[in-house]
């Protein structure tokens, strides 16, 4: 395959020059191949072996701009830790395009850590490969569990050095999206009055990305569109708590407006179950601790709304944002239920759930296993319960939840083999812990870059079992806290 057979049709960079800056990557030299995404790559009508595309690489390293691209850095602003930023933008990633892929599919792809754009403020542009590795396996294995997200196509990495906390080498992540347009993209142009730009933007959004709405008269469809993105973020919200994920910077410029998982940095999924638990060191005040993430989508999303006021009336605003916390519950039950093999909603179901995560919190419990090792549950199965009172040390709190359980599946009348089945594949065996992301960044740094592919293949799969891995589902032996910097 040809590069100069892909389509590419970069919508973004029709919109005038106040929405970015165009810029193109800054080479590095000696890029290497550290991890590609054949998967991925198929859906973008790109090779699944990049060994006979040496252009390729180049291009993915940000050596080899093509003709049919159009880089730019996009401009937006955003609440930073609750703090008004008002000026930010694209400071170490560069957007080349739009390819048109498989099934007339359109990806915005772009190169974090390409180099300098106008928003780099201080920075270096650079991204290292202990981060990248961080983010191309999180959005992959985000994408296994069902979860909107961000892509990640390959890394490249280089000698070149990049300091953060000390000397790293720089790395170039590729990533891809329907889109990269994020709330902090509306509240810049609201905060400089400027109207007409906004409005551009929020045009080309709902034609690119909601054309169900432009049916609707003007007056009534960008009421409907932010009522879309509140509720996309709403049900976000709700899939990261119910996989047990913690994103660690929910500021305004790193939320999707097409209700994406975006611009992963200091994450985790939880191991011990601790919802007050902080992933980021940065969050000193933890602003972004675990059960603080719905409450803080929803402050976004009312500043996503004082930002949209030109478009969307206040009554229409406020009664989209009452209907919050209506969705999330919603949409939480229903995958908690699903988590307890429950297919039927029943007034008790909340207080089966509290008492289950309240087991969980008050022993340590790890979260994923847990789960997990109930899903493997069946009347008589005397190992399954052994392994849940390995999981679980309050033997006797255990028993007497189970108990009601029991009794709930029973009242739904469910065959016991079929509801195990229907919760081993929803409960993941393999979760990406940070202690399994740093082993891949540690062996990427002794120049085994293979097991970065390793883990992202059996992230790729998280509900199967696959005995021969069975270390990466273990818990690691201490608590890694990242940094905005990861």
């Amino acid at each position: 395959m040809e590069l100069t057979a892909l389509q590419w049709d970069n919508r973004f960079a029709r919109l005038p020059e106040t929405f970015y800056h165009r810029v193109e990557p800054t080479p590095v030299p000696s890029p290497h191949l550290v991890a590609w995404n054949p998967e991925l790559a198929a859906l973008l009508g790109l090779p699944h072996d990049l060994t006979e595309h040496p252009d390729l690489l180049e291009v993915l390293a940000g050596n080899l701009v093509l003709p049919e691209m159009a880089p730019l850095a996009a401009i937006y602003a955003g609440h930073q830790f609750g703090s008004w930023v008002p000026q930010l933008g694209d400071g170490r990633a560069i957007l080349l395009g739009e390819i048109v892929g498989l099934n007339r599919s359109r990806w915005e792809v772009q190169l974090k850590g390409a180099g300098m754009t106008r928003f780099s403020r201080m920075g270096d542009g650079r991204a290292v490969l202990r981060s990248t590795i961080r983010e191309y396996l999180a959005s992959e294995a985000m994408h296994a569990l069902g979860i909107p997200t961000t892509r990640a196509l390959a890394i490249v990495g280089s000698p070149l050095p990049v300091y953060r906390e000390q000397t790293e080498t720089a790395a170039i992540l590729t990533r891809v999206a329907p889109t990269h347009v994020r709330f902090g993209s509306f509240e810049l142009f609201a905060s400089r009055r400027m109207q007409t730009e906004l409005q551009q933007l929020a045009d080309m959004v709902i034609t690119d990305h909601f054309p169900e709405l432009l049916a609707l008269p003007a007056a009534e469809r960008y009421a409907a569109w932010y009522r879309e993105v509140v509720m996309r973020t709403a049900d976000l919200m709700a899939e990261w708590t119910a996989v047990g994920f913690q994103h660690g910077v929910m500021n305004t410029d790193n939320f999707s407006i097409t209700g994406l998982t975006i611009d992963y940095g200091p994450y985790c999924w939880l191991e011990r179950y601790d919802p007050q638990w902080i992933c980021n060191h940065s969050d000193t005040a933890g602003r972004y601790a675990f059960d603080q993430q719905p409450l803080v989508g929803l402050w976004n999303c009312t500043r996503l709304g004082e930002a949209l006021h030109s478009l969307v009336s206040e009554a229409d605003a406020l009664a989209t944002l009452e209907s919050y916390r209506e969705r999330f519950d919603a949409t939480l039950g229903r995958l908690f239920r699903a988590k307890l093999g429950l297919t039927a909603a029943d007034p008790g179901d909340a207080a089966l759930v509290a008492g289950w995560l309240d087991l969980l919190e008050r022993t340590g419990a790890d979260y994923a296993r847990s789960f997990r090792a109930l899903s493997h549950w069946t009347p008589g199965d005397g190992a399954a319960v052994a392994d849940l009172h390995t999981e679980i040390s309050d033997s006797p709190g255990l028993v007497t939840w189970m108990e009601r359980w029991s009794a709930r599946l029973d009242a739904e009348g469910q065959d016991h083999t079929v509801r195990s089945t229907q919760m081993l594949a929803t409960n993941p065996k393999y979760v990406l812990r940070n202690w399994l992301a740093q082993d891949a960044i540690d062996n990427a740094l002794t120049g085994n870059v293979g097991r970065v592919d390793e883990i992202r293949t059996l992230l790729n799969t998280p509900f199967d079992e696959h005995p021969e891995l069975e270390r990466y589902a273990m818990p690691g032996s201490e608590e890694i806290v990242v940094s905005c910097s990861s």
